[in-house]
């Protein structure tokens, strides 16, 4: 059984498996495993922006099997500072030996930025999982961030869009399967590698600049933050 904490009413929020995030001025932008998409910003003024990202589940005597996922995609042009917030949190509380707890969080978030301050963003990824009064239970929290700087602006293409959505579906299939934590681990791993392959191929066609400028001439990169408990 999957049970979740309260969500935002359904005519506020567009649920989709895989969104874009695109702020004009400073804004704030959350998901569990559902993402926000809105238009790409048009602008190229530079602009603040934050990002913030979270998986949590809570497994117990009522719900014992828990599962929470985040994988979301905040595309920003270029930005005088970014702050990018990712966390997945797993806590299993107060389940019996004959019938254990399972909880498990999974975090994805992609970042994109561009421009003289590009490599300066500020990024956070955490995970933290814990068993209260539960010593037999199973529970798992990955964060997985990937930070993208380039010196212009760039968007992902529609095809590596379509790459990035089926990971996602391989994603909410792996976080509610049966397999033990450690194998889950791995595979969530694995998936976050092919995550990183996909966005350097990207990143290797983004724009180049030509002027002296060390802050705007530089390669693009992609950083990824891993973070297991």
């Amino acid at each position: 059984m999957h049970h979740r904490k309260p969500r935002t009413p359904k005519n506020t929020t567009t649920a989709v498996r895989l969104g874009a995030v695109v702020t004009a001025g400073l804004a704030l932008t959350t998901a569990t495993t559902t993402a926000r998409a809105t238009p790409h910003r048009t602008s190229t003024l530079p602009h603040a922006a934050i990002a913030v990202d979270t998986a949590y589940s809570h497994a117990d005597r009522t719900h014992t099997n828990q599962t929470d996922q985040s994988f979301t995609i905040h595309e920003y042009g270029p930005t005088i500072a970014v702050t990018a917030n990712n966390r997945a949190t797993a806590i299993s509380a107060g389940c019996t030996l004959n019938n254990p707890c399972r909880s498990i969080a999974l975090s994805y978030q992609i970042v994109t930025t561009s421009g003289r301050n590009a490599r300066l963003i500020n990024a956070t990824n955490i995970s933290r999982s814990l068993n209260e009064h539960c010593p037999t239970c199973q529970t798992l929290s990955a964060a997985y961030q990937f930070i993208i700087a380039t010196p212009r602006q760039f968007h992902l293409s529609p095809q590596t869009r379509n790459k990035l959505n089926n990971i996602n579906r391989q994603i909410n299939t792996l976080k509610t399967s049966r397999l033990p934590i450690d194998h889950i681990t791995h595979q969530a791993d694995e998936l976050a590698q092919q995550i990183k392959t996909i966005l350097d191929h990207e990143t290797a066609h983004a724009p180049h600049t030509t002027t002296n400028d060390p802050q705007t001439n530089f390669t693009p990169t992609v950083t990824l933050h891993r973070t297991i408990h």
